[in-house]
């Protein structure tokens, strides 16, 4: 009788033991396929929900690195199960390429108050270079021309990017063709061509975004400043809400969602109750990326960046955890 007593009691403590684990790492057994850019300067936003899901107790895989669009492509075809850098607005076409909503889910937003546009010099915006639409004249492009083709030299957006759709629009558009070169390739190769260029006391004109660490090398305000736009114009006649404090960038004040499949979201409950719940300062990640363009970049680098920055928001970061432990037991 007591031997009977005493193995129940030890057979009910550990299947208590065992539901507790199972609560508190509900994604044990599973393993996640996630898929990011080619930019590394990406991985450190990406790296903290990878953190979050193995703390649920999912298997993270190696990441799929790839080029934006076959990103979402990757994820409406199912050779992953998300992807963490959606920018709501500005990638839209290749969210609608990639399936639309019969096969995915923008969960979040994960990351808000995102910015784009064109910045010159300060000593060019307080010559009164303020708008872009200015570059139509001949002679106030060339004060940009970095190469002597007569024409204004834009750095500009990789191929493949949504930004590159914008910026060929624009061009058409505001009457640019003629008068404005759009230099594409490696973006840092072409940022750092800008930023000696400046250093050197010529003028230059550019493309970026945030969170990115251009904007803390090239500090607006102080040394650059964002151009304006004749009107509000983007590619298929999306309309978007493009000011930012009275200001009309031209391109979709946005925010980054998590690209999610439908199916994957609805077998797993945790991770899609974190993915709701995740939420990451723009200038989080601009400090960041500022801290790998001072050569903190490799891969050792971005996880200690990781690390410093969950314990920094312990609470936040607990909060998530919970609340998606929460949503497999209920």
């Amino acid at each position: 009788m007591f031997r009977r007593t005493l193995f129940g009691a030890l057979a009910a403590s550990t299947t208590l033991v065992g539901a507790a684990l199972a609560q508190d790492r509900p994604g044990e057994g599973v393993t996640v396929r996630p898929v990011i850019g080619l930019i590394t300067e990406e991985y450190f936003q990406s790296r903290i929900l990878f953190r979050a899901l193995e703390d649920l107790g999912y298997t993270v895989a190696t990441p799929l690195e790839t080029e934006i669009q076959t990103a979402h492509l990757s994820v409406g075809t199912g050779d992953g199960e998300f992807y963490p850098i959606h920018w709501q607005n500005l990638h839209q076409a290749f969210f609608d390429e990639s399936g639309g909503d019969e096969v995915l889910e923008r969960v979040g937003p994960f990351v808000g108050g995102m910015l784009q546009g064109y910045l010159v010099d300060k000593a060019s915006y307080d010559a009164g270079v303020t708008d872009i639409g200015q570059l139509s004249d001949a002679a106030v492009a060339a004060r940009f021309d970095a190469d002597g083709n007569g024409t204004a030299d834009l750095a500009g957006c990789v191929p493949g990017w949504g930004c590159e759709r914008v910026i060929e629009h624009h061009l058409t558009e505001y009457g640019l063709r003629d008068t404005v070169t759009h230099n594409q390739g490696s973006y840092n190769a072409l940022m750092a061509d800008s930023i000696a260029r400046l250093t050197s006391g010529n003028s230059i004109l550019y493309f970026t975004w945030t969170p990115y660490w251009v904007s803390g090398e090239l500090v607006p305000g102080a040394h650059v400043e964002w151009l304006s736009v004749p009107y509000t114009s983007l590619p298929d006649g999306v309309e978007a809400d493009t000011e930012i404090d009275g200001l009309n960038l031209g391109f979709a004040v946005d925010s980054m969602y998590i690209l999610a499949r439908d199916e994957f979201l609805a077998e797993n409950p945790a991770a899609a109750r974190l993915f709701e719940m995740a939420r990451l300062d723009v200038n989080d990640i601009s400090a960041q990326n500022l801290l790998m363009s001072k050569g903190e970049d490799s891969s050792a680098d971005i996880d200690r960046h990781v690390d410093a920055w969950i314990e920094e928001h312990r609470s936040d970061y607990d909060r998530w955890l919970d609340a998606a432990r929460a949503a497999v037991a209920n």
